[in-house]
C-alpha cells in the first residue's frame, strides 16, 4: 500500500510527525516521539537523530509496525530500514525542508544516516 496524494502532500508540508512503534508486546504503542520527516518520490522517510541507538528506532526495526500522528491524521504504519543511493535524495530533502535548523548537520550526518526508515501506510 502507498500513501494517497492528499496524505503525502499534507505530511510533506507538516513539521509535526510523532512516531510510536509498537512496544515489545507487539500490541501497545510506544510513547509518541516527535521527529523530522521528509517525502521523496511519494515515500515518507524519517531518521533517528541518535542513530541506531535510538529507542524508537530499535522498536521500529524490531516490531516493524506502529502508528504515526501527523497533519491531523493517525495512521497505522509499517517501518522498513533504508540504505543505498536513496540516502542522497533523503539528505537533499532534509536540507531543503530544515535549512534554517542548527540540527541539520546532525540529521544528515553518519549517525542519523545509519538509521533511516521508510514509513508505509498499513490501512
Amino acid at each position: 500500500m502507498s500513501w494517497l496524494d492528499d496524505e503525502v502532500n499534507r505530511i510533506a508540508a507538516s513539521d509535526d510527525l510523532h512516531i510510536s512503534p509498537f512496544r515489545d508486546d507487539g500490541v501497545t504503542y510506544g510513547t509518541p516521539t516527535w521527529i523530522w520527516s521528509v517525502v521523496v518520490d511519494g515515500d515518507l522517510y524519517v531518521c533517528a537523530y541518535n542513530g541506531q541507538a535510538s529507542r524508537w528506532y530499535k522498536s521500529a526495526m524490531g516490531q516493524k509496525a506502529g502508528r504515526i500522528q501527523v497533519a491531523g491524521m493517525n495512521k497505522n504504519v509499517r517501518f522498513e530500514p533504508v540504505d543505498g543511493v536513496i540516502n542522497d535524495a533523503i539528505d537533499a530533502a532534509y536540507r531543503a525542508k530544515y535549512a534554517s535548523s542548527r540540527y541539520l548537520a546532525s540529521m544528515i550526518g553518519d549517525r542519523a544516516r545509519s538509521a533511516i526508515v521508510r514509513i508505509l501506510p498499513q490501512d
